[in-house]
């Protein structure tokens, strides 16, 4: 999967999981001031993410997220597991 497609997918959960306007979600979009997204959240992201792609994300990665472009990169497979 491509970087497109995982931000496609990525996006599209968050629109679906949240209830975003999905045409407002932009890879600099941040997660928590942006999308109003909180800790307990991005883990059930996270989760779902592992369950559609079973890419997990590392726990020093998932510390260090902030953007949908973060969570992008870290589903790519130089960072996945």
């Amino acid at each position: 999967m491509d970087a497109e497609q995982r931000f496609t997918l990525v996006a599209d959960l968050l629109a679906e999981m949240f209830e975003l306007e999905r045409g407002a979600l932009r890879l600099e979009s941040n997660l928590y001031a942006d999308l109003d997204i909180d800790s307990i959240d991005a883990v059930d992201l996270a989760v779902r993410l592992k369950q559609m792609t079973g890419k997990g994300l590392q726990p020093e990665v998932f510390k260090t997220i902030r953007t949908i472009g973060d969570v992008v990169a870290a589903l790519g497979p130089e960072r996945s597991t």
